[in-house]
């Protein structure tokens, strides 16, 4: 520790951004790389002499609105912004709505899985990317959308899920973690009032007390056009946008349901030839 640890941290963050970065125009030679601190005051909305005391560990107890506004104007990913708060010694302040784009090298991942189903979800189970082969598997649903909707009210989920009961109890659970992790996200709000407006089956298993967030488990499939795939399906935490989460679902390799995949996926390549 050397005493200052905020304004070294927020010194490192500040150099590594460039005007263009931020959108800011570039005047003259720079001595340093990076931002000036005047620019990076400018970006958060404050008086740059409060921001140079806070650099230089003149200014102690900056509040979350200060602290959010500056995490914004240096472009900090949600770990660095927890990091500053504890560097603050602030508590964090309103958890952030989950991001509703993924990243490029995280698309780049998902498509990177050509032998397996691979997508994104957030909380409220909105999926927000998905590769070829977890577009096809999930093809006998009217729309591809949100994964608790499709479950509970499309009429392919009982017939898509051989274990229904299970997965959607499973479905349940998972965005009951959500809400009791992030209780005032209002998309996640919204998804359950109208789930458990639209099914009484949901709104049963919504009383339950079984509250979990799986990371792997085995999802027993029965698709139109491949038959039964027994699939083991692995969920990540995507650190960089927190509340988003890599689902995928793995087949044995050399098994029946690898084959049936790759079929799978060659059947859908020759429909749909163009670029998703």
């Amino acid at each position: 520790m050397t005493g200052n640890d905020l304004g070294e941290f927020l010194r490192a963050h500040r150099s590594r951004l460039r005007p263009e970065d931020v959108g800011l125009p570039s005047y003259g030679r720079r001595r340093v790389a990076g931002l000036r601190r005047e620019e990076v005051a400018v970006l958060a909305g404050m008086n740059s002499d409060y921001y140079a005391r806070l650099e230089q560990g003149r200014e102690r107890g900056p509040s979350p609105q200060i602290l959010d506004a500056i995490s914004a104007a240096l472009r900090m990913d949600e770990p660095a912004r927890e990091h500053l708060y504890r560097l603050a010694g602030t508590a964090s302040g309103t958890r952030r709505a989950p991001r509703l784009t993924i990243s490029g090298p995280l698309r780049h991942l998902l498509d990177a899985h050509t032998s397996a189903p691979a997508f994104v979800l957030d909380p409220a189970k909105d999926l927000l990317a998905a590769n070829a082969l977890a577009e096809a598997l999930f093809s006998p649903f009217a729309a591809i959308g949100n994964l608790a909707w499709m479950t509970f009210l499309d009429p392919a989920a009982p017939r898509f899920f051989r274990h229904w009961d299970a997965f959607a109890a499973s479905i349940v659970a998972g965005l009951r973690h959500a809400a009791g992790t992030d209780p005032d996200y209002p998309r996640l709000r919204d998804l359950v009032a109208s789930l458990n407006a639209a099914s009484e089956t949901f709104a049963a298993l919504w009383d339950s007390p079984t509250v979990y967030g799986k990371s792997q488990d085995a999802t027993e499939i029965e698709h139109p056009e491949v038959g039964s795939l027994s699939l083991t399906s692995q969920s990540f935490d995507v650190r960089a946008a927190p509340g988003q989460m890599l689902v995928v679902y793995q087949p044995e390799p050399g098994s029946p349901s690898a084959g049936a995949l790759t079929l799978l996926g060659t059947l859908h390549a020759t429909e749909h030839p163009s670029p998703r």
